[in-house]
């Protein structure tokens, strides 16, 4: 079959988020089919300025299809209309405006949609939340699979996406939280869905990944992996850590990932950098516990590789998704105070039996519902839906 997939950033160095989601199922999928990947130009998610060159290239695999950006970004008033239209009355025309500064914006890409739409037997649309795939669903509903990505944030109660929802043929959820959220947000009839996620590669953590050149910190250690940023909850991860240090705990905090904020010159704080898949996974394999402190997540990989390597997690309590990770799975803790982090910790790291038997925990969690074999049955399923008619 001819699989398209589409999604705003495309990359080996994009790690993180619904890109990174959308490479590991492209990946996968390119072992069976003939994959192709329409996107941007766009490296940076911020500018979306176009540092790509045009054209096709090969990548793991998948044949990568990148179209140029019309325009970048300006993310001061980006950010500034958008506190307008989240706060103040508006018209349909107001929100296309904020679909087209909020970015990419990228015409050729979505004549390429209309032109070549026909010629695949499914299109996948990653994430909700951008043009690409607001305008491109319209150009290729019949044949499209959505996976939204999606959480409680502003942007989602705009009108333009009741339309986005109404359209794809097909939904594949992360988790049961996004669908009872969305469900209940939007007024959906697609002919297949289900809660599908993405894969951790399970024989990857069984390997040794002594070949990695990183140094992993001597001593205890929480790690933080993804995109360090305000809006991922860093700054308060950096705040409630402190706390914990300021209450006699011994551990460092490191966090590895594309540095967006300025961290403290501190000696129990570290940045590893952007990492090689073995230096990451073996930092992730170091670690006492795994810090996720996003508040928004719709699936969180990072926490499910630490399960898979039977580490324990510690979430923010105001991610949903999170929270409900570590209850089905008996993996985790959460946390929405700094006294509750800072507990947390202690009791984490002060009970190596604790630690163990929540990572065993986290291990059959994963094996169950995040195999490889278990995610690309349900999108067999789905596409098989599609072509059905």
């Amino acid at each position: 079959m001819r699989i398209a997939f589409v999604v705003q950033r495309y990359g080996i160095e994009i790690l993180g988020g619904s890109e990174y989601h959308c490479r590991l199922i492209a990946e996968r999928m390119a072992a069976l089919h003939e994959v192709d990947v329409l996107t941007t130009c766009a490296r940076d998610y911020i500018t979306w300025a176009n540092e790509y060159p045009e054209g096709v290239e090969q990548i793991n695999g998948v044949s990568v299809r990148r179209f140029a950006n019309a325009r970048a970004r300006d993310i001061d008033a980006f950010n500034s209309y958008s506190d307008w239209i989240f706060h103040n009355p508006h018209t349909h025309e107001d929100e296309m405006s904020w679909l087209e500064q909020q970015g990419p914006w990228c015409p050729a890409l979505l004549e390429h949609i209309a032109a070549r739409a026909q010629s695949y037997d499914a299109v996948i649309f990653f994430t909700y939340l951008y043009a690409p795939t607001v305008l491109g669903l319209e150009l290729a509903a019949d044949r499209s699979i959505l996976v939204p990505t999606a959480h409680n944030e502003p942007a989602i109660h705009l009108g333009i996406y009741r339309r986005v929802f109404t359209l794809p043929r097909a939904i594949a959820f992360n988790t049961p939280v996004e669908k009872s959220f969305l469900q209940a947000t939007f007024q959906m009839s697609p002919g297949a869905e289900d809660t599908v996620g993405c894969g951790v590669d399970l024989s990857m953590f069984t390997r040794s990944t002594g070949d990695g050149h990183g140094r992993v910190p001597r001593g205890p250690f929480l790690l933080y992996g993804g995109r360090i940023d305000p809006g991922k909850g860093c700054d308060q991860l950096l705040e409630f850590f402190n706390a914990y240090k300021e209450d006699g705990g011994p551990a460092t905090l490191v966090l590895m990932g594309a540095k967006l904020m300025p961290l403290p010159n501190v000696p129990w704080v570290r940045y590893a950098g952007l990492l090689s898949e073995a230096d990451r996974l073996r930092m992730l394999e170091a670690a006492a516990i795994i810090v996720v402190p996003s508040p928004f997540e719709s699936l969180s990989l990072l926490t499910l590789e630490a399960m898979a390597l039977g580490n324990p997690v510690l979430c923010n309590r105001h991610a949903d998704v999170l929270v409900d990770h570590c209850r089905r799975s008996n993996a985790g803790l959460f946390y929405s105070t700094r006294d509750e982090f800072v507990e947390s910790t202690h009791l984490l790291l002060a009970n190596r039996g604790l630690r163990v038997a929540m990572g065993r925990n986290g291990q059959r969690y994963v094996s169950a519902n995040y195999s490889w074999d278990v995610i690309m049955r349900k999108y067999d399923k789905l596409i098989a839906a599609l072509t059905r008619g």
